[in-house]
Protein backbone atom coordinates (compact mmCIF):
# COMPACT_ATOMS: atom_id res chain seq x y z
CA UNK A 1 0.00 0.00 0.00
CA UNK A 2 2.57 2.56 0.96
CA UNK A 3 4.46 1.47 -2.35
CA UNK A 4 1.32 2.46 -4.45
CA UNK A 5 0.53 5.87 -2.84
CA UNK A 6 4.57 6.42 -2.97
CA UNK A 7 3.86 5.86 -6.75
CA UNK A 8 1.10 7.90 -7.14
CA UNK A 9 2.58 10.76 -5.37
CA UNK A 10 5.74 10.50 -7.69
CA UNK A 11 3.77 10.34 -10.53
CA UNK A 12 1.75 13.70 -9.46
CA UNK A 13 4.52 15.45 -8.58
CA UNK A 14 5.73 14.32 -12.13
CA UNK A 15 2.91 16.26 -13.72
CA UNK A 16 2.68 18.91 -11.05
CA UNK A 17 6.65 19.83 -12.26
CA UNK A 18 5.77 19.69 -15.77
CA UNK A 19 2.67 22.19 -15.20
CA UNK A 20 5.42 24.11 -13.71
CA UNK A 21 1.92 25.66 -10.95
CA UNK A 22 3.31 29.00 -9.35
CA UNK A 23 2.98 29.27 -5.73
CA UNK A 24 -0.42 29.19 -4.11
CA UNK A 25 -1.62 27.40 -7.84
CA UNK A 26 -4.52 24.60 -7.58
CA UNK A 27 -2.65 22.03 -8.38
CA UNK A 28 0.17 23.13 -6.14
CA UNK A 29 -2.76 23.42 -3.67
CA UNK A 30 -4.33 19.95 -4.24
CA UNK A 31 -0.60 18.05 -3.68
CA UNK A 32 0.44 19.82 -0.58
CA UNK A 33 -3.42 19.13 0.91
CA UNK A 34 -2.81 15.12 -0.27
CA UNK A 35 0.53 15.16 1.22
CA UNK A 36 -0.96 16.63 4.35
CA UNK A 37 -4.01 14.23 4.38
CA UNK A 38 -1.73 11.58 4.17
CA UNK A 39 0.72 12.84 7.04
CA UNK A 40 -2.35 13.02 8.92
CA UNK A 41 -3.64 9.51 8.25
CA UNK A 42 -0.18 8.16 9.52
CA UNK A 43 -0.41 10.11 12.19
CA UNK A 44 -3.61 8.95 13.81
CA UNK A 45 -2.44 5.51 12.55
CA UNK A 46 0.27 5.64 15.28
CA UNK A 47 -0.57 8.11 17.58
CA UNK A 48 -4.38 7.70 17.77
CA UNK A 49 -6.15 5.88 20.51
CA UNK A 50 -8.60 3.38 19.69
CA UNK A 51 -12.34 4.90 20.19
CA UNK A 52 -15.33 4.36 18.00
CA UNK A 53 -17.79 6.42 15.30
CA UNK A 54 -21.45 6.50 15.68
CA UNK A 55 -23.63 4.32 12.98
CA UNK A 56 -25.22 8.00 12.70
CA UNK A 57 -22.30 9.89 11.57
CA UNK A 58 -21.34 7.36 9.70
CA UNK A 59 -24.35 6.90 8.06
CA UNK A 60 -24.47 11.08 7.71
CA UNK A 61 -21.20 11.70 6.18
CA UNK A 62 -21.44 7.93 3.53
CA UNK A 63 -18.81 6.03 5.12
CA UNK A 64 -19.90 2.53 4.77
CA UNK A 65 -20.40 -0.10 7.76
CA UNK A 66 -22.19 -3.74 8.11
CA UNK A 67 -25.81 -3.80 8.45
CA UNK A 68 -26.21 -3.81 12.17
CA UNK A 69 -22.95 -2.18 13.39
CA UNK A 70 -23.80 0.84 15.38
CA UNK A 71 -20.01 1.54 16.52
CA UNK A 72 -17.09 1.22 13.61
CA UNK A 73 -13.73 1.15 15.26
CA UNK A 74 -11.64 4.19 14.20
CA UNK A 75 -8.22 5.80 15.25
CA UNK A 76 -8.84 9.17 16.82
CA UNK A 77 -7.25 11.81 18.73
CA UNK A 78 -8.91 15.17 19.94
CA UNK A 79 -8.04 18.56 21.19
CA UNK A 80 -10.00 21.76 23.00
CA UNK A 81 -8.65 25.05 22.66
CA UNK A 82 -10.55 27.59 23.85
CA UNK A 83 -14.18 26.58 23.64
CA UNK A 84 -13.91 24.59 20.19
CA UNK A 85 -13.79 20.55 20.58
CA UNK A 86 -11.96 19.48 17.64
CA UNK A 87 -11.43 15.74 16.98
CA UNK A 88 -9.99 13.34 13.94
CA UNK A 89 -11.04 9.85 13.17
CA UNK A 90 -9.37 7.26 11.28
CA UNK A 91 -11.89 4.49 10.17
CA UNK A 92 -9.84 2.75 7.22
CA UNK A 93 -8.99 5.29 4.47
CA UNK A 94 -11.46 7.57 5.58
CA UNK A 95 -10.50 10.53 7.67
CA UNK A 96 -13.39 12.57 9.65
CA UNK A 97 -12.87 15.71 11.48
CA UNK A 98 -14.94 17.20 13.44
CA UNK A 99 -15.21 20.81 15.22
CA UNK A 100 -17.60 21.63 17.61
CA UNK A 101 -18.32 25.00 18.56
CA UNK A 102 -20.15 26.50 21.79
CA UNK A 103 -23.05 27.65 20.13
CA UNK A 104 -23.89 24.09 19.82
CA UNK A 105 -23.14 23.60 15.91
CA UNK A 106 -20.55 20.36 14.97
CA UNK A 107 -18.75 21.14 11.38
CA UNK A 108 -18.08 17.35 9.76
CA UNK A 109 -15.32 17.13 7.18
CA UNK A 110 -15.03 13.51 5.29
CA UNK A 111 -11.82 13.01 3.49
CA UNK A 112 -9.41 10.17 2.44
CA UNK A 113 -5.86 10.89 2.10
CA UNK A 114 -5.57 10.74 -1.45
CA UNK A 115 -8.73 12.45 -2.62
CA UNK A 116 -9.20 15.19 -0.28
CA UNK A 117 -13.06 16.54 0.78
CA UNK A 118 -15.20 14.18 -0.14
CA UNK A 119 -18.43 15.93 2.10
CA UNK A 120 -19.04 18.43 4.50
CA UNK A 121 -21.90 18.97 7.31
CA UNK A 122 -23.28 21.47 9.93
CA UNK A 123 -24.84 19.31 12.29
CA UNK A 124 -27.03 21.15 14.77
CA UNK A 125 -28.15 18.85 17.82
CA UNK A 126 -30.72 21.03 19.37
CA UNK A 127 -32.51 21.00 16.16
CA UNK A 128 -31.73 17.76 15.18
CA UNK A 129 -30.78 19.01 11.78
CA UNK A 130 -28.20 18.05 9.33
CA UNK A 131 -27.18 20.74 6.88
CA UNK A 132 -24.54 20.21 3.78
CA UNK A 133 -22.00 22.37 3.15
CA UNK A 134 -20.80 23.10 -0.14
CA UNK A 135 -18.60 25.46 -2.81
CA UNK A 136 -16.06 27.50 -1.31
CA UNK A 137 -16.65 28.19 2.33
CA UNK A 138 -16.88 24.16 2.88
CA UNK A 139 -13.34 23.90 0.88
CA UNK A 140 -12.32 26.75 3.03
CA UNK A 141 -13.14 25.36 6.62
CA UNK A 142 -11.68 21.96 5.28
CA UNK A 143 -8.66 23.19 4.12
CA UNK A 144 -8.53 24.92 8.08
CA UNK A 145 -8.64 21.91 9.62
CA UNK A 146 -6.05 20.22 7.53
CA UNK A 147 -3.95 22.91 8.18
CA UNK A 148 -4.74 22.51 12.23
CA UNK A 149 -4.09 18.71 12.28
CA UNK A 150 -1.24 19.29 10.01
CA UNK A 151 0.38 21.48 12.58
CA UNK A 152 -0.61 18.74 14.83
CA UNK A 153 0.94 16.05 13.88
CA UNK A 154 5.16 18.03 13.55
CA UNK A 155 3.81 19.78 17.85
CA UNK A 156 6.20 17.88 20.47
Amino acid sequence: MRALLAAVLAVLSVYAAAATPSRGSPAREALLEIDSLHTIAGWLRVHGRDGFMDADVADAAGIPRERGEQLLAARQRGFRSDEVLRIAQLHGDYILFMVQRPDDHVYFYLSTPLGGLHKAFLSIPSKSAVVPLEGREAELRFQHEVQYWKDRTSAP
